[in-house]
Formats: C-alpha cells, structure tokens, sequence
C-alpha cells in the first residue's frame, strides 16, 4: 500500500502515456478550475488559495493497494503507479507499507 503524505496530492495507478496525462490536466483543471480568488472557493477565504488541488487529491485518489507476489507488483501490462501533486509547492512524500507474508 502507498499513499501520498500530502492533502493536495494523490498516488494512483494508470497507463504511462503522455496523452493520457495531458487528458488528465485538461479533465481536473475543468473539474475544478485554479482560482486562488476568495470568489470561487470558500477555502480560498481563509488565507488559502489552493482550493482546486485539494479538489483535484479528491477526486484522484490518496493512496493504492497493490499485491505483490514472489517480490513482484500485480499489476496489468501497462500499469504503473503515479504520484500527482496538484498544488506544486510541497516536498514530494510518499508512504509506502509491505502487509502480509
């Protein structure tokens, strides 16, 4: 299991392709557009202007479980697991957890 040890960033599991990631952005950013205006966000009244990537985390995911067999991760051909920060400002963590045998 790992998951992002930020509340504006996700790890998730998907097909490394550019375009792809470039629908990602597209589709979040019209989701929940960056504003750091108070008008649009109520968080961004409290000093914040963040509010979309706390959006974005939400919608994308905090963390991933994945198996694991004989040392390797289960995962389909074209699986691979991503970690998105959507505010850009913070350290890059990510808390990863082996459970089992």
């Amino acid at each position: 299991m790992g998951h992002a040890m930020h509340i504006t960033a996700s790890v998730f599991i998907n097909d490394d392709e550019s375009g792809l990631h470039d629908d990602y952005k597209k589709w979040l950013e019209g989701l929940a557009p960056f504003d750091a205006s108070p008008q649009r966000y109520a968080h961004n009244r409290t000093g914040e202007d963040n509010a979309d990537a706390h959006m974005k985390r939400q919608i994308m995911g905090r963390e991933v479980v994945v198996a694991i067999t004989d040392g390797k991760l289960d995962f389909g051909p074209w699986e691979q697991i991503f970690y998105g920060e959507f505010d850009g400002r913070r350290p890059k963590r990510v808390l990863v957890k082996v459970i089992g045998e």
